[in-house]
């Protein structure tokens, strides 16, 4: 019972550690984060399994976290309220055309970023962007302000066609 006491602890805390760092992509991660990472699996195993090396234990801990992560998905499945909590929400970074500075402050991330999202999607130039958003597995989408057709069509990224 003391590790799947100590499982469930430790996943909560990951959980709001995790949410607190951001949204990212594994791929966007600075070289330090994942340092932390690396060390924090090394402590996690330690912590909840103390001085246990059985195959037992380490059974425990690994169906007590996974029973939580499939706790969490079948909630936020059956509820929008619960999958804000626990995913996060989309994020407007810019709003026709002009950068919301307030939401890249909050999400500790820079226009440099932003820019060279929208590069990668083929997007030159912020301005030409109706709304542009972080998603909150930390990618990023696009609209482009093409006109009345694409706005009805709800077409996202890249260039326009026309």
């Amino acid at each position: 019972m003391d590790i799947v006491i100590r499982a469930t602890t430790i996943f909560f805390l990951i959980w709001l550690v995790t949410r607190g760092t951001g949204k990212r992509e594994l791929a966007e991660i600075t070289p330090f984060e994942l340092v932390l990472l690396v060390i924090m699996g090394d402590l996690v195993q330690q912590g909840v399994t103390q001085d246990d090396r059985s195959l037992t234990g380490a059974v425990i801990a690994v169906l007590t976290i996974t029973f939580w992560v499939l706790l969490f998905d079948s909630l936020t499945f059956r509820s929008k309220r619960l999958q804000k909590v626990f995913e996060g929400v989309p994020t407007v970074i810019v709003h026709e055309g002009s950068v919301v500075e307030k939401a890249l402050a909050y999400e500790r991330i820079s226009v440099d970023e932003v820019a060279a999202a929208a590069r990668g999607q083929g997007i030159g130039n912020l301005a030409d962007v109706r709304l542009g958003v972080l998603e909150p597995g930390g990618t990023f989408s696009f609209i482009l302000d093409d006109g009345p057709d694409d706005q009805q069509s709800g077409r996202q990224g890249g260039p326009s066609a026309s």
